[in-house]
């Protein structure tokens, strides 16, 4: 493991500065090895001044909300993660546009019944993603034919190089699950966000939120998993080139491609991240070799993977 400033660390942090974290017990696949340190920042302010601190001093890290799109290795990552529990919400109904507000560790979920609840409609696409407003205002997440780029109002983000920017769509120079910070591996942290919506009766709302909830239950499989695993390509989905290319049911070890969706790798047990890697970099080779498409992650990859 890097050798960290822990020193000056625990004298900025102290009991919130934790050492060798297991990063199995924070991701939603369950696998992953130690992080160096695991700092827990509870409110916007907490996590301006740790990204600040960490910057001056060199120190490599990572904010992590749920854990839902980010492979540790097994052998961990040599720096300090960020567990961002920067939670609060509030649906301002007021005025001719509705607009929500969520701090960038809100869960999708909760944001996404929250305003349903209120009468906001426009969000109950994201209920059912797995990740939180951060993750998502990043990397442009999407489902049932939208996306965050389609109603982001602003976001607050924290960069090294300009500092503290509010941002709209275009600022954030989305495409297809990506912005240009996600393109250009910046060094940036997204604070806070603000979405439009649309008034509605909150019954209406709701029953448009189950049904699209319901239709990915259907769809979708359960159990430790990133969500999906390759962006679409452009004009077809990696789950139908998986899918024609064998790959459902296929594993490695105890993780293995979900026979309900095969753009899903679940853990059957104790799957290890090398498991994982194995059958990511398995799927590639084979659609590759079929229909001479590059599948693209839609997850990261966080340290040291063996290629065997």
């Amino acid at each position: 493991m890097t050798k960290l400033p822990l020193r000056k660390l625990q004298a900025l942090f102290g009991d919130k500065l934790q050492e060798n974290v297991r990063m199995a017990n924070y991701t939603t696949t369950r696998v992953g090895g130690p992080a160096s340190g695991m700092i827990s920042v509870y409110t916007v302010d907490e996590m301006r001044r740790a990204v600040k601190i960490l910057w001056e001093l060199d120190v490599p890290f990572r904010v992590l909300g749920s854990g839902s799109n980010l492979l540790v290795s097994d052998s961990g990552y040599r720096g300090v993660m960020v567990h961002n529990r920067c939670h609060n919400v509030r649906i301002n109904t007021k005025g001719e546009q509705p607009v929500i507000f969520a701090e960038s560790g809100a869960n999708l979920g909760t944001v996404s019944r929250q305003a349903s609840l209120r009468g906001v409609s426009g969000f109950e696409w994201a209920n059912s993603i797995p990740g939180t407003v951060g993750g998502a205002v990043y990397g442009n997440a999407g489902a049932h034919g939208t996306d965050v780029s389609k109603c982001l109002l602003t976001a607050e983000v924290l960069t090294k190089a300009a500092g503290e920017q509010n941002l709209d769509s275009e600022g954030m120079g989305y495409m297809y699950r990506s912005s240009s910070f996600k393109r250009d591996a910046e060094e940036v942290v997204i604070m806070s966000a603000k979405f439009c919506g649309t008034k509605v009766e909150p019954a209406l709302s709701m029953r448009l939120l189950e049904e699209l909830t319901e239709k990915r239950r259907q769809t979708q499989p359960v159990g430790p998993s990133f969500g999906s695993t390759f962006k679409n390509p452009e004009g077809d989905y990696a789950g139908r080139l998986l899918e024609a290319a064998g790959m459902k049911g296929v594993s490695s070890g105890c993780a293995s491609f979900s026979t309900r969706h095969a753009n899903f790798i679940l853990n059957d047990g104790e799957a290890t991240a090398q498991d994982y890697y194995r059958l990511i970099r398995l799927a590639q080779k084979t659609v590759k070799e079929q229909f001479d498409v590059d599948l693209q992650l839609e997850i990261e990859l966080l340290g040291e993977f063996e290629n065997d």
